[in-house]
């Protein structure tokens, strides 16, 4: 022993032995037919006569169909690999499978720097939208690892993990897929930090609801068509947002402040809205909305939906009447941005780890700044400059973004909290 190296602790535990060298022979065991229980364990429970040892395992059922996977050392000397070929297969035919093995060295090679989840989304999803995929990848030198799905309804959604090219060439590379062959895509960072805490900002209008605020008050005050036109011109980028906001508040001086109960009576929820908010709670992360409408209706649906925050303009009332005026900051395009790295600080949360989603220009700073930005039903100029978009009805259809399947949402809601 070197006098460098402390001697070792009676109680300390022997280090593992070394990993056997890659050009160690080992077989890939692979079974396939219709699946039933009991059929890894009898596999397994057939090679461990033999003494090897299991290297990867890999097993996928799809349409009650296995297709079981084992990457194992070669039999010690002594044993011949005929009799665990003949053994394997005596196993597999007396349960109605098919079996094939196959000889080689070492273990999986490598995979390529630069790590990413590729998710997508698909109303339905088509052959032809699979293949273009999957090409798009090959053509960056990007290489699927992994594809399996993440939800059947109300979507198909399917993820692939790639390596071997950089999350924003991706990206790059398959948003004009994207567009062209009508699904929605989505390409983050593999790591541990796709499995961190997260903090989750969304727009109200359009997103998180199906309603434009303004214009349900607008309704009561009998001046909507106008309203909804401002509105419109505004949320394509047309139009200044404060000086709109100012403009359309005006039209709606004079109502009686009982009006805003009544707006809140209104209000619809986007479907999949408390689903995607109850399963992200579950989760530990942290939930807010940011929006150009009004804090008389943003508060509401703060304390229903249970986020942990909530901004907006806010009306002035006096003498129980709509003055048409607002008070306080404007929340406008800059001022979302502004509010999203204000709630990060406040929940501890890094930027990189914040996820907003918008549909409207006033939302572009903020998709912009958070580490994941997701154009939700948006105008085109908005998907064109987030990081994603998803085009279907369904707000829970984010929580496939983040690697969260259909199944795990669907036990948890069975679940009592």
């Amino acid at each position: 022993m070197s006098a460098s190296q402390p001697p070792r602790s009676p109680e300390s535990p022997e280090p593992p032995e070394p990993p056997r060298g890659t050009d160690a022979p080992t077989l890939l065991v692979k079974i396939f037919g219709k699946d039933r229980p009991g059929i890894t364990a009898g596999l397994f429970d057939t090679l461990a006569a033999y003494a090897v040892d299991v290297v990867d395992i890999e097993q996928v059922v799809t349409r009650g169909r296995i297709v079981l996977c084992a990457l194992v050392t070669s039999p010690e000397p002594g044993t011949t690999e005929g009799d665990l070929r003949a053994t394997v297969h005596s196993w597999a035919e007396s349960l109605k499978l098919q079996a094939e093995i196959i000889s080689g060295t070492g273990d999986n090679r490598p995979r390529g720097d630069g790590r990413s989840h590729v998710t997508v989304l698909g109303h339905p999803l088509t052959a032809e939208s699979t293949a273009a995929i999957a090409a798009r990848i090959t053509s960056t030198g990007g290489n699927i690892d992994r594809i399996f799905r993440l939800a059947k309804y109300p979507v198909t959604a399917v993820e692939f993990a790639v390596s071997g090219t950089g999350t924003e060439d991706l990206r790059t590379a398959l948003a004009p897929e994207a567009a062209g062959l009508g699904v929605d895509i989505a390409v983050v960072s593999a790591g541990l930090s796709r499995r961190a805490q997260r903090l989750v900002v969304m727009d109200v209008d359009s997103t998180l609801i199906q309603d434009e605020v303004i214009e349900l008050f607008a309704a009561h005050a009998g001046c909507e068509a106008e309203v909804a036109s401002v509105t419109e011109q505004a949320m394509r980028g047309e139009l200044d947002f404060e000086q709109s906001l100012h403009a359309r508040v005006a039209l709606l001086a004079g109502l009686d402040v009982s009006v805003v109960e009544k707006v809140r009576a209104e209000v619809r929820l986007t479907p999949g809205a408390r689903t995607l908010i109850r399963t992200l709670k579950r989760l530990g992360y942290q939930v807010g909305v940011v929006s150009g409408g009004f804090t008389q209706v943003t508060d509401d649906l703060k304390e229903r939906l249970g986020l942990d925050f909530a901004s907006a303009n806010t009306l002035e009332v006096v003498d129980g009447r709509l003055t048409g005026r607002v008070v306080g900051d404007i929340v406008d395009r800059a001022g979302k941005a502004r509010l999203l790295r204000s709630f990060a600080e406040q929940a501890g949360v890094p930027l990189a780890q914040t996820v907003a989603i918008g549909d409207g220009a006033n939302d572009l700073d903020m998709l912009n700044t958070a580490g994941l930005g997701v154009a939700f039903n948006a105008k085109p100029v908005v998907r064109e400059a987030a990081h994603t978009a998803v085009n279907v009805p369904f707000l829970d259809t984010v929580l496939y973004l983040l690697g969260i399947t259909r199944e795990e949402v669907e036990a948890a809601d069975g679940l009592v909290d």
